[in-house]
């Protein structure tokens, strides 16, 4: 016999001899979970930013000099309070003169309503022509007004002095100063001397895209998705610049009715309690608002979900142990899951270990089935321990009671 043909011959002889248990052997082991739909409140996470909930910018309404700033910088006041002096001595001559021409008005107003009544007497007895009756009584109403104006002037005068004191319009925490003692204000314009600015509670302003806002729309009229609790505003969260997350939720305020030309987005604000004054205006944050509601939300691991040319895909085992490739739409990452809104209904077993070693058509044996809570408790954990160590834990005021009482004036 030939070399060739001997070999063959051996290799019949194994596979005629091999059991067919081994072939099940080598049949491909997957680990699976079988997922189930649920109903899943939707997220926007934009960016947004901090503001004051009420900023005033205090100024110079009476001209002078300063001698004196009553505060410290970062100090929290009630409104009220004198937050710089103005030098009152010049205003003080003027509110004098003002006075005295008052009295000189009022003086010459008695005399010429002293006349009027005189000259009524001698009216009647034809004493006086009516020319001169008449000239009287309009020396006696200008001398009335003149009294008027010279009222106005004293007014004037003591609002003048009054505002030597500023004072703070609001209740909250005073900015740097703007200038300082010595320094000459208010003669040409209102001077910008500092701002206070409350900040518990505080703004934060972001923006959504129109169009996500119109596909939520339309997704709404549908009924694909349902409103939430509609008796209440919907919460907000922050993430901080440092990346972690503030403790106390907040509530959306406010949804502009127009979208930015500019940006393509429409503005929202929302309002977070700040009793500490941890978020401080200005700042960049992470914001989270919970939206409507999906009844028909499918959850999968992350490494469960491949995205080809053709969308994403999800591999599935069915009953008969072969892997189907299933299109799925998922545009939504919740913390280590996937959230798959159109291709699996629920109660599909989905393989979740070593994705890329099995193939649409290919026959395999469930190993073990993964628990889904249990599943997604250990991912969350490891995507915990996956973070910087020096971002810390949440941020959680150490107060949480009512603010002060000049916070709230």
């Amino acid at each position: 016999m030939s070399a060739s043909l001997i070999a063959s011959v051996l290799v019949l002889a194994a596979c005629a001899d091999r059991d067919p248990k081994d072939d099940a052997e080598a049949t491909s082991e997957a680990v699976v979970r079988t997922v189930e739909r649920r109903a899943q409140t939707l997220t926007i996470e934009q960016p947004g930013r901090l503001a004051a909930y009420r900023s005033a910018d205090v100024r110079a309404r009476a001209g002078g000099v300063v001698i004196e700033r009553r505060y410290q910088e970062g100090q929290t006041v009630a409104k009220g309070d004198v937050l710089f002096r103005i030098d009152p001595q010049p205003l003080s001559a003027a509110l004098d003169a003002a006075r005295g021409a008052l009295a000189k008005a009022q003086a010459e107003h008695d005399s010429a309503r002293d006349k009027v009544e005189r000259y009524r007497g001698l009216l009647d007895a034809r004493a006086i022509s009516a020319r001169e009756d008449a000239e009287s009584r309009s020396d006696e109403a200008r001398a009335r007004a003149e009294v008027l104006a010279a009222r106005a002037d004293v007014r004037k005068a003591e609002l003048n002095l009054g505002y030597t004191s500023v004072v703070s319009p609001i209740a909250g925490r005073v900015r740097r100063a703007e200038v300082t003692e010595g320094a000459l204000v208010g003669l040409d314009a209102a001077t910008l001397l500092t701002r206070v600015e409350q900040i518990d509670p505080i703004y934060v302003n972001f923006s959504q895209p129109a169009a996500e806002v119109y596909a939520m729309t339309r997704d709404l009229r549908a009924g694909k998705l349902q409103h939430g609790d509609v008796s209440a505003a919907p919460q907000v969260h922050v993430t901080l610049p440092d990346g972690r997350e503030y403790t106390l939720p907040g509530k959306l305020l406010f949804t502009d009715l127009a979208v930015d030309p500019g940006t393509d987005t429409i503005a929202m604000r929302a309002v977070l309690p700040n009793p500490d004054g941890v978020l401080l205006p200005g700042a960049f944050v992470q914001v989270r608002v919970q939206g409507a509601v999906n009844p028909n939300i499918v959850r999968v691991p992350r490494e469960a979900l491949t995205r080809t040319a053709n969308g994403a895909v999800v591999r599935v085992v069915d009953a008969q142990g072969t892997v189907r490739d299933t299109k799925v739409h998922a545009d939504t990452i919740d913390g280590r899951d996937w959230l798959v809104t159109e291709g699996l209904a629920g109660g599909e077993r989905v393989i979740v270990q070593n994705v890329a070693q099995f193939s649409d058509g290919m026959h395999v044996k469930v190993k073990a089935e993964a628990s889904d809570s249990a599943d997604t408790t250990a991912m969350r954990a490891t995507s915990r321990d996956a973070k910087p160590q020096d971002n810390g834990g949440p941020v959680e005021p150490a107060r949480a009671g009512p603010a002060s009482h000049a916070e709230t004036q």
